[in-house]
């Protein structure tokens, strides 16, 4: 056997190698934190800050939050931290982890409200850190290198890896899981990718391999799969393994409700393995286009309001992970610490064997491009809309576009009609028109409420009623554009008719700034409409400047004050294709 040859019965193997020091990733981290921390570099250098000795009475606290995986091995680094009497310039450092879901605390930190009342953050993939950047007002957060990592591939029930010829057998990502979702013969499950890195990863390679390999259908094929894991869903990776069937000979593999096969990271079929006995232990596949990873970022929140002990503290204890006693811990709970020499011993418990390629180099983290496209081809594939459309009717809707010979109010509404297709029938979608004084006072009316496309009223499906509804939209001779009034009164309509389970947003279409002199301001519009979003209760306002006049600074301001997005297209026929890759970039930021 070679290096990396595992037993191929069950159990545990003898011990491999001891793994070596992490000393690129360490040394950046280390590196990174010491910047951050002011001079702590010289300081560690010079003997200035003391790693041993007695602790005093003034410890250090050092709040940390981390994912729910990791945190065990956190917890059992402070508690090692506070019996070693490990100390940072002389002071004990006292570190405290909460257990919080990883994309919890990125939503948090990206919307930027409140003061965050920890130090650190450990969440499990670098794609948290990500989605913290695409808030607008955002706290500030410095990576500082990771501590750990675990590969992502797919656990099967033995039985059901032994029919598709485990562990002598590899597949690629599109293979195994066209293997997996083929039929009933196997039920594969998933977290949710909104709020599972995992999950996300995982559909992210999905897309990529199959376009690698030049297969024209790859989004095809993803959407497909999308839909046949969405079946098969938690909400996140905590109730994942509560779906395996937990007896390989019993009933529960007929179970329709029982998954047989999961994708999840290699730590947690370790620690899964560990505790659920032999029959009820999973055999794991490293697909041979390579494993994402879990890459458990240690992150600094608001670094530039710590104190110097804070920081200092912080670097100490992340530099734990770096020495024999950290690594000890983190190879005991399942996690890699030596992406290039994995332990043979972990791999086998997590249910890895030769030949499954489990050494093999890790793929290249997605780009924030492709994570974008997967959670909003997620978002489309997986949840059916509720979108309110509120479209400007004012007297400037009636000049022709340029070079065509037709009004931005004809040419909107065919890219409307045209958009409509797209949607499926259960999709709920409603219509609102605004110019100033249409409907009394008010700048705004419904023109049809928004609901299932599918349902019917006497004879005619709601999407007919729809399609009549946008044909007979027409420009309000001297009506201007009361966009502030109608904005927040459909915003608060909207709010208050949330569809749980569903991708809420607010469509937006004016070609022209504010014209009602006597509206709320722009400031007290968007004062409001921060104050009514709920990150929780998602409901995006996706803003389109249709026009030369249209002020995108403007719709770009009123929608990010719900997390939504402003676009502007010169030619109204674009609408219809700003409105989908809007749905997909809104679906990105949710989770």
């Amino acid at each position: 056997m070679g290096r990396h040859s595992l037993p191929d019965e069950h159990g545990a193997a003898a011990p491999g190698p001891r793994p070596r020091a992490r000393g690129r990733t360490v040394a950046i981290a280390t590196a990174l934190v010491l910047v951050v921390a002011g001079g702590a570099a010289a300081a560690v250098r010079t003997g200035l800050l003391s790693f041993g000795g007695s602790c005093g009475d003034d410890a250090v606290r050092l709040d940390v939050v981390a994912a729910p995986a990791v945190s065990p091995a956190l917890r059992e680094a402070a508690d090692e931290a506070r019996e070693q009497e490990i100390t940072s310039d002389g002071r004990c450092i006292d570190v405290r982890v909460t257990a919080r879901d990883s994309y919890k605390v990125a939503a948090e930190l990206r919307s930027g409200k409140g003061d965050p009342e920890y130090d650190v953050w450990v969440p499990d993939s670098d794609v948290w850190v990500q989605r913290v950047g695409l808030g607008a007002k955002q706290s500030k957060i410095s990576p500082a290198g990771n501590i750990a990592s675990s590969p992502v591939g797919i656990g099967m029930v033995p039985s059901a890896a032994k029919s598709l010829g485990w562990p002598e057998k590899t597949y690629s990502w599109p293979e195994l899981t066209t293997a997996a979702t083929k039929g009933d013969k196997l039920r594969l499950g998933a977290a949710d990718p909104a709020r599972s890195a995992t999950g996300l990863l995982a559909l992210a390679k999905m897309g990529a391999s199959a376009k690698k390999q030049g297969d024209k259908e790859g989004d095809t094929r993803a959407a497909a799969l999308a839909k046949a894991l969405a079946a098969r869903t938690t909400d996140d990776d905590s109730q994942l393994l509560d779906t395996l069937a937990r007896d390989d000979s019993g009933a529960e593999q007929g179970n329709p409700r029982r998954n047989q096969a999961l994708i999840l990271s290699e730590q947690a079929a370790y620690a899964h393995n560990g505790s659920a006995g032999g029959k009820n232990s999973l055999d794991l596949f490293y697909p041979k286009d390579g494993s994402p990873r879990l890459d458990y970022p240690y992150t600094l929140v608001e670094d530039d309001r710590m104190s110097t002990d804070t920081s200092r503290a912080a670097l100490r204890f992340m530099t734990m992970f770096g020495d024999d006693e950290g690594r000890r811990i983190l190879t005991e709970h399942g996690f890699r610490t030596d992406p290039d020499q994995p332990s043979d011993k972990l791999v086998t418990a997590a249910g890895g064997r030769t030949p499954q390629p489990y050494a093999d180099e890790a793929t290249g983290p997605p780009s924030d491009k492709q994570l974008q496209e997967t959670l909003g081809m997620w978002t489309i594939t997986v949840q059916s809309a509720r979108l309110s459309t509120v479209v400007d009717a004012s007297e400037s809707m009636a000049q022709f576009v340029p070079g065509r010979n037709q009004s931005r109010m004809e040419i909107t509404k065919a890219s409307l009609l045209r958009a409509l297709a797209g949607f499926t029938d259960e999709d709920e979608i409603g219509l609102w028109e605004f110019a100033t004084r249409l409907d009394g006072t008010r700048d705004y009316r419904e023109l049809e409420p928004t609901r299932r496309l599918g349902d019917r009223k006497g004879g005619a499906t709601h999407r007919d009623e729809l399609s009549d509804a946008f044909s007979d939209l027409q420009p309000v001779p001297g009506g201007a554009t009361g966009l502030y009034d109608t904005t927040l009164a459909a915003y608060k309509e909207a709010r208050s008719t949330y569809a749980r389970g569903r991708f809420n947003a607010l469509v937006i279409l004016t070609d022209g700034a504010n014209q009602d002199p006597g509206s709320i301001s722009r400031g007290s519009l968007i004062s409001q409409l921060e104050e009514m979003s709920d990150r929780e209760h998602p409901v995006p306002i996706i803003a389109i400047a249709v026009g030369p006049e249209a002020d995108k600074d403007e719709v770009q301001q009123i929608a990010e004050a719900t997390g939504g997005s402003g676009h502007q297209v010169d030619d109204p026929a674009q609408i219809h294709a700003v409105i989908l890759k809007a749905i997909m970039e809104a679906g990105s930021n949710q989770g």
